[in-house]
């Protein structure tokens, strides 16, 4: 595996444990697609660093199993700001 590859999947891990950060947050701050993310977290950095991979690993598992309340709160707002300005 590439070096740079490597350095990329540890900076990637500890961004999304340092900030609890989801796929779409960590994909946007590196610039790389979420494609990219998941194949680092879960296939790349097992072979680097296990116990890193499974501290990332358990934050997007909670952040999925979170993500339909977010969805949700997403929308309310979307609808509480159009109310507003017709209101």
């Amino acid at each position: 595996m590439k070096d740079y590859i490597e350095k990329r999947s540890l900076r990637l891990a500890e961004y999304i444990i340092n900030n609890r950060a989801t796929v779409r947050a960590a994909a946007k701050k590196f610039g790389i697609s979420k494609s990219t993310v998941h194949k680092d977290i879960s296939e790349r950095l097992c072979e680097i660093s296990p116990v890193l991979a499974r501290q990332a690993q358990a934050v997007l598992q909670e952040n999925k199993q979170e993500r339909h309340i977010r969805g949700g709160m997403a929308t309310k707002m979307k609808y509480a700001q159009k109310e507003g300005k017709t209101g």
